[in-house]
């Protein structure tokens, strides 16, 4: 589990294709009922409706029932998880190839 108690990795839950795409659905929206996510899919509500489950037990999604209609929204925050494992890796693959640069000079000269 995660630091902040969660019940899915963050990792695992964008690995998929389908829930990458509702990510972006819900970024590009303030609230999404299920009909309408459903709608953007070759799949029936119920498998929508455990992708989401997936990305709420990590964090990513919140939802809401609105009379007899459930509302999902992103909460991005645990995405930053990924920008900070993204970041340290790039700066250390910088810092190689930086290295490797010199090391090639060195044998040029």
């Amino acid at each position: 589990m995660s630091e902040n108690n969660q019940l899915r990795d963050v990792f695992e839950a964008i690995a998929d294709p389908t829930r990458r795409r509702l990510i972006r659905l819900l970024a590009e929206s303030e609230e999404v009922p299920l009909h309408e996510l459903s709608a953007q899919f070759q799949m029936g509500r119920t498998a929508v409706s455990k992708h989401l489950t997936i990305l709420k037990e990590a964090g990513l999604v919140l939802d809401r029932k609105v009379g007899r209609e459930t509302r999902y929204r992103l909460n991005a925050a645990p995405l930053r998880v990924i920008q900070d494992w993204v970041a340290f890796h790039s700066k250390l693959w910088s810092s190689n190839m930086f290295r490797l640069e010199q090391l090639l000079e060195e044998e040029e000269k």
